[in-house]
């Protein structure tokens, strides 16, 4: 967070509750990675983490190559003028209309996770008359241990088991318009400990050299997941890029020097991302209860689910701080529990923080947000929208989302004018039966 931000300000211009990126923070953070990994590891920026046009043009300037889940997400880095041979789609239940688009923008590849997706994926570039790289996305066979939330060795529906792939060359010699280039591994997320994504990385490069050796395909790329993880809660201690780079660096010198036509590939949304975003909310009232107290902010977990503490057996409180006060600089430090609007006990932003005495009017912010924000949040519960947001670059604040408004909201359902009466008659006719 860069204590250089005009947060009254920008809440004055755009309201509250806004997410706030922080550009700067944005390209130190890409390029610092970008300096402590090997050269020939491209790092693709997973759009899932923040789909944001304004964050996804920040690091696509710093460099980042893309990586794409929807077809809204093909179409936001296409339109960004992200070269086609920069984006790879994954997920593993594309539609139709998302794998036509792969094969008519010419993506670098499509990463298939299912034998019926092959075929799928076959049958699109057929009808076109395009051939499509894909990768094979394998689930492996064993977990390596370490990751918050592991990726592979269970069952999954994300790729292929690793003995279907061994056992599937001859289904794989029945597909006439792809081309199956390499392989794509994902073993965990939320790592913190450099030497697990070392370990990660020598299975994945050991997988694929074996899968291209028995089955007899190419390795155009290798595509080795992502995970790195960022510290949200006490405790957690950052990812330290020189321990990952001593390690993993001369891992992957040494494949690219067995095989220096591959493409090596790096997923990162949340680590990039994470950090730039403050989520900034204003107190609305504060209360005690029953010994409490109770801060109750405009914004809550319809924006910030993550802020629940959903997949952990005990709720942990991300970063908050008091970035602007009504009631002057001075207060004694208290235990705070910071709520949001919902008619649910659910939203709790944070219980139990230490914070000065709030005080209705104050800007409070729940730092380290600039991942699965707003958009893996139920932003429509109790029809509130989507929150503003806004970037902060070079001393400029750019708007790059406009807040939801009523109307948008409204606007998109519909309504008939014989539903009413519809409606009643079936009520009365529920009535006569009864």
């Amino acid at each position: 967070m860069d204590d250089g931000i005009d947060w009254s300000g920008i809440a004055a211009r755009f309201g509250t509750p806004t997410y706030v990126y922080d550009g700067d923070w944005l390209v130190r953070n890409f390029l610092a990675l970008r300096a402590a990994l090997h050269p020939d590891l491209e790092i693709f920026f997973s759009l899932k983490a923040n789909p944001n046009r304004g964050v996804y043009d920040v690091l696509r300037s710093a460099g980042a190559r893309a990586e794409v889940s929807s077809l809204a997400e093909l179409r936001l880095v296409l339109d960004a003028g992200t070269a086609p041979e920069d984006i790879v789609f994954l997920g593993p239940g594309k539609s139709p209309e998302e794998i036509a688009a792969c094969v008519h923008a010419g993506i670098y590849a499509l990463v298939c996770e299912s034998f019926d997706e092959l075929a799928a994926t076959d049958r699109a570039a057929g009808s076109a008359g395009l051939r499509i790289r894909v990768l094979l996305r394998i689930n492996p066979a064993t977990a390596v241990a370490g990751p918050r939330l592991t990726m592979g060795g269970k069952p999954r529906q994300f790729g292929i088991d690793e003995a279907a792939v061994f056992d599937g060359k001859a289904r794989l010699a029945g597909l006439q318009h792809v081309d199956v280039a390499g392989v794509q591994v994902y073993l965990g997320t939320r790592v913190l400990d450099a030497s697990v994504i070392v370990r990660n990385t020598a299975y994945i490069l050991d997988l694929a050299e074996r899968v291209a050796g028995e089955i007899g395909i190419p390795l155009d790329a290798v595509d080795i997941g992502g995970g790195l993880g960022v510290p949200y809660f006490d405790g957690e201690r950052e990812l330290d890029l020189a321990d990952l780079a001593a390690d993993i660096n001369p891992l992957l010198a040494d494949f690219s020097t067995a095989h220096p036509q591959t493409r090596l590939m790096l997923e990162s949304g949340r680590y990039l991302t994470a950090g730039c975003g403050t989520y900034l909310m204003r107190v609305r009232y504060t209360k005690r209860s029953m010994g409490e107290n109770f801060a109750v902010a405009d914004g809550g977990t319809h924006h910030h689910m993550a802020a629940v503490g959903i997949g952990s057996f005990v709720k942990r409180n991300f970063p908050i701080v008091v970035l602007s006060r009504v009631a002057g600089p001075v207060a004694p430090h208290e235990l705070w529990n910071i709520a949001g609007p919902l008619c649910t006990p659910n939203d709790m932003v944070a219980k139990a923080v230490t914070l000065p005495r709030l005080t209705p009017g104050d800007l409070v912010g729940v730092l380290s947000s600039g991942a699965y924000g707003p958009s893996a949040s139920p932003v429509f519960f109790l029809s509130h929208g989507y929150p503003a947001e806004v970037l902060v670059l070079n001393g400029r604040t750019y708007p790059v989302r406009t807040r939801d408004t009523v109307e948008d909201i409204l606007g998109r359902q519909s309504t008939h004018p014989d539903l009413a009466r519809a409606a009643g008659t079936a009520a009365r006719v529920t009535t006569a039966r009864s």
